[in-house]
């Protein structure tokens, strides 16, 4: 069994329906998706459903984003369904419903997908890997963690959470399309609705696999895994070889 872990879709179903498509993951691996469905991109509703219903066939796990928590909050708030609507891509994902005039937008939902969102985990540890949206903050344990933390802060340098642990994270957008491998922790929210890529990671060996809207795909592994294996593989080689 192999551990995936997929960056923000932001509303991005063709670049997720090419990881799909590749054969990559098998119905026994385990999926974690780091949040933020929803927003920014074309189809919010069309991902959900798509999640929904690939969830009864693969192994899937669903962390909690911004965005969700965004939405959710706007369906009471009018002050909050204006800062999401106008600020943060709430305005496609109302479009994607066909509901961009409907007063009645909370209501009018298909409640599954209200379920979906109130169902997704604000954390995922799995043996040395634990998933987030956000990040973590450093020597606090997971259970006292505050939602700024997890769902909302920006970290373009995070600080190690723990030597013994691996963080999986989204939400600081790499727009130039790249992972950020820091070692201790690996962002892979590659800007999908930018333009750029939609990144699978299997967290065990470093392999990835980015799609985008237009269908293309790219693969590779991470640098260190990489030369992980070659020194590994120079170990064993004859002195005179690796002189």
């Amino acid at each position: 069994m192999a551990i995936y872990a997929i960056g923000d879709i932001h509303g991005c179903l063709n670049a997720l329906k090419t990881i799909f498509q590749q054969g990559l993951i098998k119905a026994h691996d385990k999926v974690v998706f780091l949040g933020d469905y929803i927003d920014k991109g074309n189809d919010s509703k069309q991902v959900l459903d798509w999640l929904i219903a690939k969830s009864k066939v693969f192994d899937f796990e669903f962390i909690l984003g911004n965005h969700e928590i965004m939405m959710t909050a706007a369906k009471t708030s009018p002050v909050k369904f204006v800062a999401w609507t106008e600020n943060y891509g709430g305005n496609h994902t109302l479009y994607s419903y066909k509901m961009e005039d409907n007063l009645n937008w909370m209501h009018d939902i298909d409640p599954s997908h209200w379920n979906f969102i109130d169902t997704c985990l604000p954390y995922l540890e799995i043996g040395k890997f634990i998933f987030v949206h956000a990040g973590l903050e450093s020597n606090t344990p997971l259970e006292e963690q505050n939602q700024h933390h997890l769902f909302h802060k920006k970290y373009e340098q995070p600080l190690e959470y723990d030597p013994a642990k691996t963080v999986i994270c989204g939400h600081t957008a790499r727009i130039n399309g790249k992972i950020a491998d820091f070692g201790h922790t690996i962002c892979i929210d590659t800007f999908a609705h930018g333009g750029m890529w939609l990144t699978c990671l299997n967290v065990e060996t470093g392999e990835f696999l980015k799609a985008n809207e237009m269908g293309e795909t790219t693969e590779g592994t991470l640098q260190r895994f990489t030369n992980k294996k070659q020194n590994i593989f120079q170990r064993f080689l004859p002195k005179r070889w690796t002189s």
